[in-house]
Protein backbone atom coordinates (compact mmCIF):
# COMPACT_ATOMS: atom_id res chain seq x y z
CA UNK A 1 0.00 0.00 0.00
CA UNK A 2 1.62 3.62 -0.79
CA UNK A 3 0.64 6.94 -1.33
CA UNK A 4 2.27 10.16 -1.62
CA UNK A 5 0.84 13.47 -1.07
CA UNK A 6 2.20 17.05 -0.62
CA UNK A 7 -0.09 18.33 1.54
CA UNK A 8 1.68 21.23 2.78
CA UNK A 9 1.69 25.23 1.58
CA UNK A 10 5.07 26.78 0.58
CA UNK A 11 4.22 29.27 3.50
CA UNK A 12 4.29 26.61 5.90
CA UNK A 13 7.48 25.47 4.88
CA UNK A 14 8.68 29.11 5.38
CA UNK A 15 8.69 28.07 9.00
CA UNK A 16 10.90 25.70 8.98
CA UNK A 17 14.73 26.90 8.87
CA UNK A 18 17.75 24.90 9.39
CA UNK A 19 20.82 27.45 9.15
CA UNK A 20 22.90 24.93 10.36
CA UNK A 21 23.02 22.71 7.39
CA UNK A 22 25.59 22.64 4.78
CA UNK A 23 23.94 20.32 1.61
CA UNK A 24 24.02 22.73 -2.02
CA UNK A 25 20.38 23.34 -1.09
CA UNK A 26 21.31 25.43 1.24
CA UNK A 27 22.21 28.21 -1.32
CA UNK A 28 18.71 28.31 -2.86
CA UNK A 29 15.83 27.00 -1.10
CA UNK A 30 12.35 27.04 -0.73
CA UNK A 31 11.92 30.80 1.01
CA UNK A 32 13.92 32.08 -2.13
CA UNK A 33 11.82 30.57 -4.44
CA UNK A 34 8.58 31.13 -2.86
CA UNK A 35 9.44 34.82 -1.84
CA UNK A 36 8.68 37.60 -3.90
CA UNK A 37 11.52 39.74 -1.47
CA UNK A 38 13.97 37.08 -2.27
CA UNK A 39 13.59 37.26 -5.80
CA UNK A 40 13.33 41.20 -5.65
CA UNK A 41 16.59 40.78 -3.71
CA UNK A 42 18.18 38.52 -6.58
CA UNK A 43 17.35 40.93 -9.07
CA UNK A 44 18.80 43.69 -7.38
CA UNK A 45 21.82 41.65 -6.82
CA UNK A 46 22.40 40.81 -10.20
CA UNK A 47 22.06 44.46 -11.06
CA UNK A 48 24.54 45.66 -8.74
CA UNK A 49 27.07 42.85 -9.90
CA UNK A 50 26.61 43.67 -13.15
CA UNK A 51 26.90 47.59 -12.75
CA UNK A 52 30.49 46.97 -10.76
CA UNK A 53 31.62 44.55 -13.57
CA UNK A 54 30.82 47.36 -15.98
CA UNK A 55 33.00 50.30 -14.20
CA UNK A 56 35.23 48.11 -13.47
CA UNK A 57 35.50 47.07 -17.26
CA UNK A 58 35.68 50.18 -18.88
CA UNK A 59 38.87 50.83 -16.19
CA UNK A 60 40.30 48.16 -17.68
CA UNK A 61 40.37 48.99 -20.76
CA UNK A 62 42.33 52.07 -20.42
CA UNK A 63 44.67 50.71 -18.02
CA UNK A 64 45.60 47.18 -18.96
CA UNK A 65 45.35 45.76 -15.59
CA UNK A 66 44.97 41.95 -15.31
CA UNK A 67 44.49 41.53 -11.99
CA UNK A 68 41.52 43.93 -12.01
CA UNK A 69 40.63 42.26 -15.78
CA UNK A 70 40.27 39.04 -13.68
CA UNK A 71 38.26 40.58 -10.64
CA UNK A 72 36.33 42.23 -13.65
CA UNK A 73 35.85 38.78 -14.99
CA UNK A 74 34.67 36.99 -11.55
CA UNK A 75 32.08 39.66 -10.89
CA UNK A 76 30.77 39.38 -14.63
CA UNK A 77 30.09 35.78 -13.74
CA UNK A 78 28.97 36.01 -10.52
CA UNK A 79 26.02 38.39 -12.04
CA UNK A 80 25.65 36.23 -14.62
CA UNK A 81 25.25 32.69 -12.84
CA UNK A 82 21.73 34.64 -11.54
CA UNK A 83 19.99 34.31 -14.92
CA UNK A 84 20.08 30.53 -15.96
CA UNK A 85 18.79 30.01 -11.95
CA UNK A 86 15.87 32.75 -12.35
CA UNK A 87 14.76 31.16 -15.07
CA UNK A 88 14.91 27.41 -13.33
CA UNK A 89 13.21 29.37 -10.45
CA UNK A 90 10.16 30.52 -12.60
CA UNK A 91 9.82 27.05 -14.45
CA UNK A 92 10.40 25.40 -11.01
CA UNK A 93 7.05 27.13 -10.41
CA UNK A 94 4.62 25.66 -12.84
CA UNK A 95 2.43 22.85 -11.98
CA UNK A 96 3.05 19.20 -12.79
CA UNK A 97 1.05 17.77 -15.80
CA UNK A 98 0.62 14.30 -17.39
CA UNK A 99 3.56 14.81 -18.95
CA UNK A 100 6.08 16.52 -16.43
CA UNK A 101 4.70 14.56 -13.24
CA UNK A 102 7.02 15.71 -10.79
CA UNK A 103 7.16 19.42 -12.20
CA UNK A 104 9.58 20.92 -13.56
CA UNK A 105 11.78 21.47 -10.71
CA UNK A 106 15.01 19.08 -12.08
CA UNK A 107 15.44 22.25 -14.49
CA UNK A 108 17.40 24.04 -11.24
CA UNK A 109 19.65 21.24 -12.46
CA UNK A 110 20.18 21.91 -15.75
CA UNK A 111 20.80 25.62 -14.12
CA UNK A 112 23.52 24.39 -11.90
CA UNK A 113 25.50 23.02 -15.13
CA UNK A 114 25.34 26.29 -17.01
CA UNK A 115 26.67 28.00 -13.86
CA UNK A 116 29.43 25.37 -13.80
CA UNK A 117 30.07 26.17 -17.72
CA UNK A 118 30.26 29.89 -16.70
CA UNK A 119 32.35 29.48 -13.96
CA UNK A 120 34.86 27.37 -16.24
CA UNK A 121 34.98 29.96 -18.74
CA UNK A 122 35.79 33.34 -16.25
CA UNK A 123 38.35 31.02 -14.85
CA UNK A 124 40.11 29.66 -18.69
CA UNK A 125 39.77 33.72 -19.61
CA UNK A 126 41.01 35.19 -16.68
CA UNK A 127 44.43 32.61 -15.97
CA UNK A 128 44.58 33.21 -19.93
CA UNK A 129 45.60 36.55 -19.41
CA UNK A 130 46.96 36.22 -16.62
CA UNK A 131 49.52 34.02 -18.17
CA UNK A 132 49.74 36.17 -21.26
CA UNK A 133 50.74 39.05 -19.57
CA UNK A 134 53.56 37.20 -17.63
CA UNK A 135 54.95 36.19 -20.59
CA UNK A 136 54.56 39.37 -22.80
CA UNK A 137 54.84 42.26 -19.32
CA UNK A 138 52.85 44.91 -20.73
CA UNK A 139 53.15 48.77 -18.19
CA UNK A 140 49.91 49.69 -16.34
CA UNK A 141 48.69 52.95 -16.01
CA UNK A 142 46.81 55.05 -13.95
CA UNK A 143 47.10 52.51 -10.68
CA UNK A 144 45.15 54.81 -8.42
CA UNK A 145 42.40 54.20 -11.07
CA UNK A 146 42.84 50.51 -10.85
CA UNK A 147 42.97 51.03 -7.23
CA UNK A 148 39.57 52.79 -7.25
CA UNK A 149 37.96 50.17 -9.25
CA UNK A 150 39.30 47.25 -6.71
CA UNK A 151 37.56 49.25 -3.89
CA UNK A 152 34.14 49.37 -6.04
CA UNK A 153 34.51 45.97 -6.46
CA UNK A 154 34.56 45.51 -3.08
CA UNK A 155 31.76 48.30 -2.52
CA UNK A 156 29.47 46.25 -4.78
CA UNK A 157 29.71 43.18 -3.28
CA UNK A 158 29.39 44.33 0.45
CA UNK A 159 26.22 45.82 -0.92
CA UNK A 160 24.86 43.14 -1.99
CA UNK A 161 26.44 41.12 1.27
CA UNK A 162 24.05 42.93 3.01
CA UNK A 163 21.16 42.98 1.01
CA UNK A 164 20.97 39.29 0.69
CA UNK A 165 21.99 38.83 4.85
CA UNK A 166 19.67 41.37 5.85
CA UNK A 167 16.65 40.31 3.72
CA UNK A 168 17.90 36.28 4.13
CA UNK A 169 17.37 36.59 8.05
CA UNK A 170 13.85 38.49 7.61
CA UNK A 171 11.98 35.56 5.49
CA UNK A 172 14.46 32.95 7.16
CA UNK A 173 16.33 31.86 4.04
CA UNK A 174 19.68 29.79 4.58
CA UNK A 175 20.06 30.55 0.48
CA UNK A 176 20.11 34.29 0.52
CA UNK A 177 22.53 34.22 3.65
CA UNK A 178 24.78 31.96 2.28
CA UNK A 179 25.35 33.89 -0.71
CA UNK A 180 25.52 37.25 1.39
CA UNK A 181 28.46 35.51 2.85
CA UNK A 182 30.04 34.42 -0.06
CA UNK A 183 29.57 37.77 -2.12
CA UNK A 184 31.43 39.47 1.47
CA UNK A 185 34.39 36.54 0.73
CA UNK A 186 34.10 37.95 -3.31
CA UNK A 187 34.72 41.48 -1.72
CA UNK A 188 37.89 41.10 -0.14
CA UNK A 189 38.76 39.20 -3.80
CA UNK A 190 38.24 42.84 -5.17
CA UNK A 191 40.76 44.28 -2.95
CA UNK A 192 43.75 41.90 -3.73
CA UNK A 193 43.06 44.33 -6.99
CA UNK A 194 44.54 47.44 -4.87
CA UNK A 195 46.91 44.98 -3.64
CA UNK A 196 48.11 44.91 -7.06
CA UNK A 197 48.29 48.61 -7.90
CA UNK A 198 50.14 48.71 -4.74
CA UNK A 199 52.98 46.45 -5.77
CA UNK A 200 53.34 48.02 -9.49
CA UNK A 201 53.61 51.68 -7.46
CA UNK A 202 56.78 49.90 -5.23
CA UNK A 203 58.36 48.90 -8.53
CA UNK A 204 57.43 45.56 -8.20
CA UNK A 205 55.41 45.64 -12.00
CA UNK A 206 54.82 41.64 -11.88
CA UNK A 207 52.30 41.95 -8.80
CA UNK A 208 49.20 42.70 -11.29
CA UNK A 209 49.24 39.88 -13.65
CA UNK A 210 50.93 37.62 -9.85
CA UNK A 211 47.50 38.86 -8.15
CA UNK A 212 45.12 38.46 -11.43
CA UNK A 213 46.13 34.65 -11.29
CA UNK A 214 45.63 34.50 -7.67
CA UNK A 215 42.24 35.58 -8.38
CA UNK A 216 42.19 33.15 -11.34
CA UNK A 217 43.08 30.24 -8.33
CA UNK A 218 40.03 31.76 -6.58
CA UNK A 219 37.67 31.35 -9.24
CA UNK A 220 39.20 27.43 -9.77
CA UNK A 221 37.89 26.66 -6.62
CA UNK A 222 34.65 28.43 -6.63
CA UNK A 223 34.30 25.79 -9.94
CA UNK A 224 35.40 22.68 -8.15
CA UNK A 225 32.98 23.15 -5.48
CA UNK A 226 30.29 24.08 -7.96
CA UNK A 227 31.28 21.24 -10.16
CA UNK A 228 31.30 18.70 -7.03
CA UNK A 229 27.57 19.87 -5.71
CA UNK A 230 26.12 19.96 -9.24
CA UNK A 231 27.55 16.36 -10.02
CA UNK A 232 25.75 15.07 -6.83
CA UNK A 233 22.53 16.69 -7.67
CA UNK A 234 22.40 14.63 -10.96
CA UNK A 235 23.21 11.58 -9.41
CA UNK A 236 20.24 11.98 -6.92
CA UNK A 237 22.79 12.38 -3.64
CA UNK A 238 21.35 13.19 -0.69
CA UNK A 239 22.77 13.85 2.86
CA UNK A 240 22.86 10.56 4.98
CA UNK A 241 22.10 12.27 7.44
CA UNK A 242 18.25 13.09 6.66
CA UNK A 243 17.68 9.58 5.72
CA UNK A 244 19.14 8.69 9.14
CA UNK A 245 16.69 11.01 10.16
CA UNK A 246 13.59 9.33 7.72
CA UNK A 247 13.77 6.13 9.39
CA UNK A 248 14.32 8.04 12.80
CA UNK A 249 10.85 9.59 12.55
CA UNK A 250 9.02 7.13 10.53
CA UNK A 251 9.65 4.64 13.78
CA UNK A 252 8.57 7.54 16.39
CA UNK A 253 5.20 7.20 15.00
CA UNK A 254 3.30 5.07 16.75
CA UNK A 255 1.98 1.54 15.39
CA UNK A 256 5.01 1.73 13.69
CA UNK A 257 7.68 -1.29 14.67
CA UNK A 258 10.13 -0.88 11.75
CA UNK A 259 11.12 1.37 9.39
CA UNK A 260 13.70 1.01 6.28
CA UNK A 261 14.22 0.96 2.35
CA UNK A 262 14.10 4.68 2.67
CA UNK A 263 15.00 6.55 -1.10
CA UNK A 264 15.00 10.41 -1.23
CA UNK A 265 15.63 12.45 -4.13
CA UNK A 266 15.84 15.99 -4.65
CA UNK A 267 13.20 17.50 -7.70
CA UNK A 268 14.92 20.86 -7.79
CA UNK A 269 15.57 21.96 -4.40
CA UNK A 270 12.68 20.01 -2.99
CA UNK A 271 12.78 16.44 -0.91
CA UNK A 272 10.65 13.51 -2.19
CA UNK A 273 10.94 9.88 0.06
CA UNK A 274 9.98 6.76 -0.42
CA UNK A 275 9.87 4.25 2.46
CA UNK A 276 8.69 1.30 4.07
CA UNK A 277 7.22 0.81 7.35
CA UNK A 278 6.70 -2.69 9.11
CA UNK A 279 2.94 -2.51 11.06
CA UNK A 280 0.88 -5.48 13.04
CA UNK A 281 -0.19 -7.90 10.54
CA UNK A 282 -3.50 -7.60 12.31
CA UNK A 283 -4.09 -3.93 10.84
CA UNK A 284 -6.99 -3.52 8.63
CA UNK A 285 -6.31 -1.75 5.26
CA UNK A 286 -7.85 1.19 6.26
CA UNK A 287 -5.92 1.14 9.63
CA UNK A 288 -2.84 0.76 7.44
CA UNK A 289 -3.97 3.02 5.12
CA UNK A 290 -4.37 5.85 7.76
CA UNK A 291 -1.04 4.95 9.77
CA UNK A 292 0.73 5.49 6.48
CA UNK A 293 -0.58 9.17 5.84
CA UNK A 294 0.63 9.97 9.59
CA UNK A 295 3.74 8.97 9.06
CA UNK A 296 4.00 11.03 5.93
CA UNK A 297 2.60 13.68 7.62
CA UNK A 298 4.98 13.38 10.76
CA UNK A 299 8.09 13.38 8.32
CA UNK A 300 7.43 16.50 6.07
CA UNK A 301 6.81 18.02 9.67
CA UNK A 302 10.26 17.12 10.54
CA UNK A 303 12.60 17.11 7.95
CA UNK A 304 13.38 19.61 6.07
CA UNK A 305 12.78 20.63 2.70
CA UNK A 306 10.38 16.94 1.49
CA UNK A 307 7.06 17.52 0.94
CA UNK A 308 5.78 14.55 -0.22
CA UNK A 309 6.94 10.98 0.56
CA UNK A 310 5.32 7.09 -0.78
CA UNK A 311 4.83 5.07 2.19
CA UNK A 312 4.24 1.52 1.46
CA UNK A 313 2.98 -0.62 4.44
CA UNK A 314 4.10 -4.23 5.26
CA UNK A 315 3.08 -6.99 7.68
CA UNK A 316 5.94 -7.30 10.66
CA UNK A 317 7.12 -10.49 10.69
CA UNK A 318 9.24 -12.66 12.42
CA UNK A 319 12.60 -14.00 10.90
CA UNK A 320 11.26 -17.24 10.11
CA UNK A 321 7.90 -15.81 8.50
CA UNK A 322 9.79 -13.31 6.55
CA UNK A 323 12.12 -15.88 4.99
CA UNK A 324 9.26 -17.80 4.04
CA UNK A 325 7.40 -15.04 2.64
CA UNK A 326 10.39 -14.16 0.65
CA UNK A 327 10.72 -17.51 -0.74
CA UNK A 328 13.90 -20.08 -2.04
CA UNK A 329 16.77 -17.98 -2.74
Amino acid sequence: MSHGHGHRSPWARLRRFTPHSHDSADRFDNALETSNRGMRTLVRSFLALFGTAVAQAVVVLFTGSVALLGDTIHNFADALTALPVGVAFALGRRAASRRFTYGLGRAEDLAGVLVVLIIAASAVLAGYEGVRRLADPRPVTGLWVVAAAGVIGFLGNELVARWRIAVGRRIGSAALIADGLHARTDGFTSLAVVLGAAGVALGFPMADPIVGLVITAVILLVLRDAAKEVFRRLLDAVDPATVDLVERVAREVDGVRAAGEVRMRWIGHRLRAELSVAVDPALTVTAAHHLAHQVERRLTQRVPRLTAAVVHTEPALGAEQAHQLAGPQ
